[in-house]
């Protein structure tokens, strides 16, 4: 009777407030008994009204007066509400109501609230579990799917268990795989966000009730986004799932996706590409952290080739989630990894580059402090970016314009940060110790393979490499494609400088840069190597401007744009950019420019005193070691000659003494001889040339009196040398070099005034410095005693910054032309012209940074092995820091020196500046590593066979920087563009290097994935000599050098 009423009014045209006050009516009777039949009757106008009801007002009476009903009659509710009724609903729906309607979902869920506490409930929970994985199973839409979502999660007995959990699981994340929101407005954007986000959380409230569930689910995940066939693009909305994944996992589950062999390259493609894609869901927690490892797991096994496909594939997508403030944290971070990372080509940056400049001046206005963290680090990544690589200023002039305002990192935060960043930085227990050694060493610097005993060539080349100025003056040649020595040299160290390799072979170079007369396979010496490499740089580059200034079209700067491109053979000079130009610059080579002094031998005739004046180009000094006495032959009354101060520094070797007549005469001394490894040429002192280790003269002018040829005495020595008792100092050495020499007896000279052969004094001077001063010593003697040829073992000291005393004259005579390298200065005497009087000159000590030592190990020149230690002497190194004020502002407990009176300065350490952090290298071979100065100095000491042979200093200018090497502002204490033909030879072979290296990963992943191996950990030079061979240093390996006892060479 009463459902015939209500029916009745709901349907009537009465007012709305007189059916509601009916209707309030109806409710409240249901706490009057009712007949069983009328409760039904009841029931199924309400369900009806609820489900199918024509407006919001039936379906509003429907649910009150049910609820009402069923709370005041529930058992006749239990009898209604039952399993088959719900079965029915599910699985045929009610009336017209379809039966994947959500209205039906929501009448069960509203049904089981008011059935919760019946006994039949348990019955309905059964039935619950199967219906809700058919439901599931049938890809319900995402309104559904949340409204389904909420009733398991009020009801998690109707979520299936065992076994079942798990297919439902995998069944749901099917399901949001087919999610698809077509919604423009914001409100609709929230809702799908909403919905989505309600079935994740029902996800997770499985995975922690059934952790079984957990990894099928992932697996099942995995499937979907490495589809390669898929009909469909799986939905974004996956990205839901990540943040209630475990982050203790990512381990476990990236070693178990990048270690499974039967995933393919494709298929793994796709899955991180989609795994991006997730960036834009918006508020997925850590997505990015997924991402980077994914990628960091795949850079572990070597698999670049995925790396850079998806790189070069997906780099401008995120970058254009940038914009978005609610993603733009994650993306920023999968981001950076990426650019970072992608360190064997600028091809993943520049996609972006012309993208940044607006984001740029959007974060600019953005007040928020979050946008203004964001543009700092977004610069940073910038700066990292174009600082490793530098060649492109037009591309980066814009943005250095746009960011100019905002603070740069420092150089070593950048080298830090790409250095970690890399690809072959990446490395864990799924790689074997291989892959980890064939990364680069933590140093970031590049190794050279030795190639069958040519660690003489490459202890060279990476001391020249070193040598920051010059590097930076061979990689900014335009060298119009010439194949030359230079053009060698220059891809050389653009290799050295941004390869991926650990070591690289330079074999073309080897090959190019090889003097004739040096046999392939055996052991050279490097100085003699790098006179001859200095030496055809010099005269190919003066060839090739000869050929230049000859050309027809060499007349006007077009015509000689022309000209290079009609012929590419040719070098073209240097650029007035590139490097500084003084007034006596003009037509200098670069290695004159870099390497080249004069040195200005002066005779002076000592019965008529007239002089004569040579100039000589020089490259190296060949510094030779003053030997000790041991028989001494007076001549009358006697009075010491050598200061007291220079005498306590050469108490090991014997004094000379001769008459009062020779009071200021510099004395003759012994007879040896000195002999250059690899020339053959030989000084002979004694007879020929006398010498004696006196400070360097301050003039001409200074020189000594006349002496009587009858009170000179020649004196010789039958020792051999040996090691002396104190250790001798490279000041010392250069003074020796530097001190006057009689030329008298057999070797007297020819004086064109006096018609005929006299006693002389011969000085030299260093005239005009070089920009790298490169000292030989010639450790390599012939003992004419037992006629052979001896190393001299004795430990010389090396200062860090050293004073060189170069004479500078009021008036210079034109140089004569001459070859760059010329015959020892010490042969010279027969050659010089008079010239009468002498100029003024005027010393001053030029200040040194030592830069590069270039150490041999080993007892003769016939055998060893060379290795190099060096460090980077541009603005900013230990010596620049320490050289900022005067050298006499040097307390004295920082700084030691020679005499007072000596031209030579020395400063061995200065406590007040620490030395910077890393800042030295030990170059051996394949092998690159972290050393100190203090490791330098204490080599001989160590390890007695192995002694500095070559030594690189460096000029050190007033303004600490040498070279502000500046081209468009865009390289300051960096390197300079490449040109786009060397960068196009890098990016090949470092693409071919990652290909080998995943080759080399997949080799060994199917020879034997639990293969394990060790090696012995290297260090410093502290245990072994760095000379030593070891498994990767040294060199050589394989054939050649052990055979014999003859060629110990490593």
């Amino acid at each position: 009777m009463m459902d015939k009423i209500l029916e009745a009014l709901i349907t009537s045209s009465h007012p709305l407030p007189v059916k509601k006050g009916i209707v309030k009516k109806v409710v409240d009777a249901a706490e009057n008994s009712v007949d069983r039949e009328q409760c039904k009757a009841m029931f199924d106008l309400t369900t009806r009204l609820i489900l199918i009801g024509e407006d919001n007002f039936q379906k509003q009476v429907g649910h009150q007066v049910l609820d009402a009903y069923a709370r005041y009659h529930r058992c006749e509710f239990e009898e209604f509400f039952n399993k088959g009724f719900i079965l029915n609903l599910l699985q045929q729906g009610y009336g017209s109501l379809d039966k994947k309607d959500v209205a039906i979902i929501d009448y069960i869920h509203m049904g089981l609230k008011l059935i919760m506490s019946c006994p039949s409930v348990l019955e309905i929970f059964g039935c619950m579990h199967t219906e809700v994985l058919r439901l599931v199973c049938e890809r319900p839409e995402p309104l559904l799917c949340a409204r389904l979502s909420e009733l398991l999660s009020d009801f998690v007995h109707c979520i299936p268990r065992g076994k079942s959990a798990v297919l439902f699981c995998q069944q749901l994340v099917r399901t949001i795989t087919q999610f698809q929101c077509n919604a423009t407005q914001e409100e609709e954007i929230r809702g799908f966000i909403s919905q989505v986000n309600k079935v994740s959380n029902l996800l997770q409230s499985i995975w922690k009730a059934e952790p079984g569930a957990l990894l099928p689910s992932l697996q099942e995940v995995f499937v979907i986004i490495s589809a390669t066939d898929s009909i469909f693009e799986p939905s974004i909305a996956l990205a839901s799932l990540v943040q209630h994944i475990p982050l203790q996992m990512i381990t476990v589950l990236i070693r178990s996706l990048i270690t499974d062999q039967n995933v393919k390259d494709a298929s793994m493609t796709c899955a991180l590409c989609r795994m991006i894609d997730w960036l834009s869901w918006p508020l997925a927690q850590h997505v990015e952290t997924w991402v980077i490892a994914l990628l960091k797991g795949l850079a572990s096994v070597q698999k670049f080739t995925i790396l850079i496909d998806v790189t070069l594939l997906k780099i401008e997508q995120v970058f254009h989630r940038l914009w978005y403030p609610i993603v733009r944290p994650g993306a920023l971070t999968v981001l950076s990894h990426m650019l970072l990372s992608f360190q064997h080509s600028p091809e993943a940056f520049h996609l972006i580059v012309p993208l940044t400049i607006k984001l740029v001046q959007f974060l600019k206005d953005d007040d928020s402090p979050t946008g203004k963290i964001f543009l700092m680090q977004l610069t940073e990544l910038v700066h990292c970016m174009m600082y490793q690589y530098s060649g492109f200023p037009d591309l980066y002039e814009p943005i250095l314009e746009a960011i100019k305002d905002l603070p740069k990192p420092s150089e070593e935060k950048m080298k830090m940060t790409l250095n970690q960043s890399a690809w072959t930085s990446h490395s864990n227990s799924l790689a074997s110790c291989l892959s980890r050694l064939s990364g680069k060493s933590e140093t970031g610097k590049t190794g050279l393979i030795n190639l069958g005993n040519t660690c003489y060539m490459n202890s060279v080349i990476q001391a020249l490499f070193m040598a920051t100025d010059f590097r930076r003056s061979v990689l900014s040649l335009n060298l119009n494609g010439a194949r030359s020595v230079m053009r060698k040299l220059q891809l050389l160290f653009a290799f050295l400088a941004h390869t991926q390799r650990a070591a690289y072979a330079p074999q073309s170079f080897f090959e190019e840069s090889r003097p004739p007369w040096f046999t392939p396979g055996s052991q050279q010496d490097c100085s003699e190597y790098l006179r001859f490499l200095l030496d055809r740089l010099h005269e190919e580059e003066k060839t090739c401007r000869i050929l230049h200034e000859s050309s027809p079209c060499s007349s006007s700067s077009s015509a000689r744009g022309s000209s290079s491109r009609e012929h590419p053979e040719e070098m073209a000079p240097l650029s007035d950019g590139n490097l500084p130009r003084n007034d006596d610059d003009d037509g200098k080579t670069l290695i004159e420019k870099m390497f080249g002094g004069k040195l200005q031998t002066t005779i002076r005739c000592l019965n008529c005193k007239s002089t004569s004046q040579k100039q000589e180009a020089f490259t190296d000094l060949s510094l030779a070691f003053p030997p000790c006495l041991e028989d001494v032959v007076e001549a009358g009354p006697t009075q010491l000659l050598t200061p007291a101060d220079y005498e306590s520094t050469m108490s090991h070797c014997h004094t000379a003494f001769v008459s009062d007549a020779l009071h200021s005469e510099s004395p003759v001394i012994h007879g040896l001889q000195v002999e250059e490894i690899g020339h053959g040429s030989e000084m002979m002192v004694g007879d020929m040339l006398q010498r004696f280790p006196l400070q360097p003269i301050a003039s001409i002018d200074s020189c000594s009196l006349p002496v009587p040829s009858d009170k000179l005495v020649s004196i010789h020595s039958n020792k051999s040398i040996e090691q002396n008792d104190k250790t001798k100092s490279v000041p010392h050495l250069i003074n020796y070099f530097l001190a006057p020499e009689i030329l008298n007896g057999e070797n007297k000279y020819y004086c064109e005034k006096c018609a005929s052969l006299q006693n002389a004094q011969k000085v030299m001077q260093v005239v005009d410095e070089p920009e790298y001063l490169i000292l030989t010593l010639l450790r390599f003697s012939y003992d004419s005693k037992s006629h052979i040829r001896r190393k001299i073992l004795d430990d010389v000291a090396l200062p860090l910054v050293l004073q060189l005393p170069v004479e500078k004259t009021a008036s210079k005579s034109p140089a004569l032309s001459q070859p760059l390298l010329s015959d020892s200065p010490e042969n010279l005497p027969k050659k010089l012209k008079s010239s009468g009087s002498v100029d003024s000159s005027d010393s001053q000590p030029v200040s040194y940074l030592l830069s590069s030592i270039v150490v041999h190990s080993g007892m003769s020149s016939e055998s060893g092995h060379y290795y190099c230690y060096a460090r980077n002497t541009s603005s900013g190194s230990v010596g620049q820091l320490c050289y900022k004020t005067n050298l006499a502002d040097l307390s004295p407990q920082g700084c030691a020196t020679d005499n007072d009176d000596s031209n030579t300065s020395v400063i061995w350490h200065d406590p007040n500046c620490k030395e910077t952090s890393k800042e030295w290298f030990l170059f051996n071979d394949s092998r690159v590593s972290f050393t100190s100065f203090q490791s330098v100095q204490n080599i001989t000491n160590k390890f007695p066979k192995d002694t500095a042979y070559v030594l690189f200093y460096r000029k050190q200018s007033a303004n600490c920087g040498v070279y502000p090497s500046t081209i468009n502002g865009l390289w300051v204490n960096g390197e300079p563009p490449l040109q786009k033909e060397l960068l196009d030879a890098i990016t090949k072979d470092n693409k071919l290097y990652l290909q080998e290296q995943e080759l080399n990963a997949r080799t060994r992943a199917l020879q034997a994935s639990s293969a394990t191996c060790s090696f012995r950990p290297r260090g410093f030079d502290d245990s072994d000599p760095p000379g030593s061979c070891g498994p990767s240093g040294g060199g050589g390996g394989g054939s050649g050098g052990f055979n014999t006892i003859s060629r110990l060479v490593f």
